[in-house]
């Protein structure tokens, strides 16, 4: 199964920027933050999330191309 080295491991910088975006999201949260400011922050944690997943998905596909 060829594809299995194109799926990231747990420890790739991908998930932690994904995680530390949605701890900055959640500590402005927390710190009253509000408006379009939280959102910028929000959007941006989502992204990163949706754009790791995505690419696990495809992941597989990808090495059948290969």
């Amino acid at each position: 199964m060829k594809y299995l080295s194109r799926i990231l491991p747990p420890d790739h910088p991908m998930y932690a920027e994904a995680v530390e975006a949605m701890k900055a999201y959640h500590q402005a949260q927390a710190n009253g933050v509000t408006g379009a400011e939280l959102e910028r922050l929000h959007m941006l944690a989502e992204h990163r999330f949706h754009a790791t997943t995505d690419y696990q998905l495809r992941a597989p596909a990808i090495g059948m191309d290969s």
